[in-house]
């Protein structure tokens, strides 16, 4: 498992619009899994499930990224991967989840 968080530049929309474009369009095998989108009073926040193949690791990884802005606040992400070993007890193999979070950056960056 790998994990991203930071204070991101930009509107919540366009983030989040980014967020979704990259991440499809950066792999043939890319999918959106689910999603869901909240909002209470100026608060807002997106949860995103995406799934990828990973060649390296020679299974599917998961990035499930989370969005929150309170009102006009710095909108917030919390980005994590998951499904990227192949053994049974301990974690091994785990360059396509970093993968996965490493596009993620590129997009952020």
């Amino acid at each position: 498992m790998a994990k991203l968080e930071r204070t991101v530049n930009g509107t919540f929309d366009e983030v989040l619009k980014k967020i979704e474009n990259g991440i499809l369009g950066g792999s043939v095998s890319a999918s959106l899994e689910d999603s869901s989108d909240f909002r209470s009073g100026d608060a807002r926040c997106s949860v995103r499930v995406f799934e990828r193949y990973s060649y390296a690791g020679g299974n599917r990884v998961s990035l499930n990224v989370t969005l929150f802005q309170n009102g006009t606040d710095a909108v917030h992400l919390s980005a994590i991967t998951s499904g990227g070993s192949q053994a049974m007890f301990f974690k091994i193999n785990t360059f396509g989840e970093e993968a996965f979070l490493d596009k993620l950056r590129e997009l952020l960056n």
